[in-house]
């Protein structure tokens, strides 16, 4: 970045867009940074490196409802917002969201009566976080490749993988780690009382579960739950292959390739199997996508990986914990009732739902078992806790349900053909997000990273109209030592750049 400060004039360019002749100015990067005072794309850094530091303090679950706020502050000052394909369906699905407030003191069928004073809370919260993934997404997708490339994002999310899986290690080492964070501290009475809530501001790096016949300590630093933890871990290890293993150089790139080698331990001990399978599905759909495309030779490479993890499991402990959780499906049978009550609630309310979840009449076993002040998990489970799929289902009804799974689906289709490092990275993200639906409620700090996905994908479509060209890859045989080569960052603007 060039040390000079200066404004420089700008100057109204056209340049071809998927919706037509998009109209942008070119001002320098620095002359941006100090007529605005803070670098392009600042809110994303500070949601993706510095959100270590928001879990710390309390703010975990809120880092992306917080920073939409100045995100949007940078929408509205553009002259026009464009939207990636199919984000009406987006629209009108977050719409039928705030619309399901009027169902809220009905009661579903089997379930506990509530009040709509009760209901509200969680309401708010889940309304806060799909509009902020509404604004994230609209925010990445409008940043221009002079003010943040695509790049630099993928590095950002590479960030907090890193994180993520340091997280993951210090859940193993010491899985009673906890504290007061100042967030809840400083909660008033009302709301210190709310246990859904407080876990949301109450930091611990581990989850102590009873899985595998014993205390099991399963990872979640620096989410809220197991589960988030390896849905996030899923999307932004993809990332980190591509920025700090694909594109890195010399033994940076070993470094990274090093990383994910050891993410192997704290997935597989964290017990949890739809993560497992989900990198399964991502590792193989990359494959085969890519040896449809000519590369045939990758399958082989599929088998050789699959040969290799198989005789790491033989030779290891990580073989046994796969096989105790292989015979201890111990959330099978709520999972299979929740989903059951899901479908039977949308039945009786097809069309708005009821606006939120509501919890059963007793458990899966028996409408005589409850919980209790001694046994909080006994009974009356949460419907749509299991699998946002039912999450939605039961909460907007199979319209919403419409929407919700129709955006997602038709953006993975959308760009099937882009097998640039972005397209098909994202492609495998989307994929297995559909996939998770069924098992994982990703409404927080996955929801986002995953709108950040689909805006990448978008951007990177447009990059390849308007003939700004991905940076090369570096070979093998690259060990970096080129400094006076341009950073890999900066875009190589085309003729109509």
């Amino acid at each position: 970045m060039s040390a000079d400060m200066s404004l420089t004039p700008a100057t109204a360019v056209e340049t071809p867009g998927a919706s037509g002749l998009v109209v942008t100015d070119r001002w320098t990067a620095s002359a941006r940074r100090k007529y605005k005072g803070l670098p392009p794309g600042w809110p994303l850094f500070a949601a993706l490196v510095m959100f270590p530091l928001w879990w710390v303090l309390g703010l975990g679950s809120f880092v992306f409802p917080i920073f939409a706020i100045p995100m949007a502050l940078h929408l509205m000052r553009m002259p026009y917002i464009r939207t990636p394909p199919w984000f009406f369906l987006w629209g009108m699905f977050v719409s039928w969201s705030l619309l399901g407030a009027i169902m809220l003191n009905l009661t579903a069928p089997e379930t506990l009566p509530q009040t709509y004073a009760d209901a509200l809370d969680s309401f708010v919260l889940r309304s806060l976080q799909y509009l902020a993934a509404t604004v994230v997404l609209l925010y990445v997708s409008n940043l221009r490749e002079d003010e943040l490339t695509r790049y630099r994002i993928v590095r950002w999310l590479g960030v907090l993988f890193v994180v993520t899986l340091i997280g993951g290690y210090v859940g193993l080492a010491v899985p009673g780690l906890q504290w007061k964070s100042p967030v809840e501290l400083l909660l008033p009475g009302p709301l210190a009382a709310r246990r859904g809530l407080i876990s949301m501001v109450h930091p611990q790096v581990a989850q102590i579960q009873d899985v595998i016949g014993a205390a099991n300590a399963r990872p979640n630093a620096p989410f809220e739950f197991t589960n988030a933890w390896g849905n996030n871990l899923s999307i932004l290890i993809t990332w980190f292959a591509i920025g700090y293993v694909l594109y890195a150089k010399g033994s940076k790139r070993w470094l990274g390739a090093a990383a994910i080698f050891a993410a192997v331990i704290p997935v597989v001990y964290s017990l949890n199997r739809g993560l497992w399978l989900g990198l399964v599905i991502g590792i193989t759909f990359v494959v085969v996508r890519l040896a449809i495309a000519g590369r045939p030779w990758l399958l082989g490479a599929l088998g050789a990986i699959a040969v290799t993890g198989l005789l790491v499991v033989a030779v290891t402990p990580l073989g046994t914990v796969i096989q105790g959780r292989a015979d201890n499906g111990h959330s099978d049978q709520v999972r299979a009732s929740l989903a059951t009550q899901a479908i039977t609630g949308a039945m009786s309310s097809p069309i708005l739902g009821y606006g939120g979840t509501r919890e059963t009449v007793g458990s899966d076993e028996s409408i005589a078992i409850g919980s209790t002040a001694d046994c909080p998990r006994c009974g009356n489970r949460t419907i749509g806790s299991t699998g946002h799929i039912w999450n939605v289902m039961f909460s907007q009804g199979f319209v919403g349900l419409v929407f919700f799974v129709g955006f997602f689906l038709l953006t993975a289709l959308r760009y099937r053909s882009d097998l640039t490092p972005i397209g098909l990275a994202g492609q495998t993200i989307v994929v297995v997000q559909l996939f998770y639906m069924f098992f994982y409620v990703g409404i927080s700090s996955t929801l986002s990273l995953l709108m950040i996905t689909i805006g990448l994908l978008w951007r990177n479509e447009q990059a390849r109209q308007e003939g700004i060209a991905d940076p090369p890859i570096p070979s093998l045989l690259d060990d970096g030592s080129d400094r006076l080569a341009p950073r890999w960052e900066k875009p190589q603007l085309g003729a109509a750049g």
